[in-house]
């Protein structure tokens, strides 16, 4: 059996060290936002470099993979995706002209509207998009192997009750 230490994560030492300190501080949030970060800071270079291996960074991916879940025929406003992916019109312009120079998408006027355009994928992006999802879900899923079925369906079903507040507070709305 593993003595305590050995269990002891990152995050443990760190609250350890505030006990000491502050001892009148309840750092319970770092427990599990903390946690989160870490987590978050610890997964990123592997998903960066799944990208990578693709010829994409992780904001291009968001694009093509945002317009690839968005069903046949694959096609978005610019103002549906920046709204979608929360970045400025801006930074998506940038990413737009990347991914276009790459024959990943197109961008037309739209049928509907002669004022406003539509992004849409083209096969090659199509392709792209489902071959970077498919080996990004998974890398991400070996870091999930030391949970079982259940703690990962509870695990996930907190930190979804977790981001709902979160998101309703962000939004100004009554948690």
């Amino acid at each position: 059996m593993r003595n305590d230490e050995e269990t002891r994560d990152h995050v443990d030492r760190l609250r350890a060290q505030w006990v000491l300190e502050l001892p009148d501080l309840d750092t319970e949030p770092m427990a599990i936002l903390g946690r989160a970060y870490r987590l978050s800071n610890l997964v990123r270079p592997s998903i960066e470099a799944t990208f990578a291996a693709f010829g994409l960074d992780r904001g291009e991916f968001d694009v093509i993979s945002t317009l690839r879940r968005s069903a046949p025929p694959y096609r978005l406003t610019p103002t549906d995706l920046y709204t979608l992916l929360m970045i400025s019109s801006g930074g998506l312009t940038h990413r737009l002209d990347r991914l276009q120079k790459a024959g990943l998408i197109v961008r037309e006027r739209s049928a509907s509207d002669g004022r406003s355009s539509v992004v849409g994928l083209t096969d090659k992006g199509i392709a792209l998009a489902e071959s970077a999802f498919r080996a990004d879900m998974a890398s991400e899923a070996r870091y999930l192997e030391g949970l079982g079925p259940e703690e990962r369906k509870t695990l996930a079903a907190l930190l979804k009750k977790l981001l709902v507040s979160v998101e309703s507070q962000q939004a100004g709305e009554p948690t």
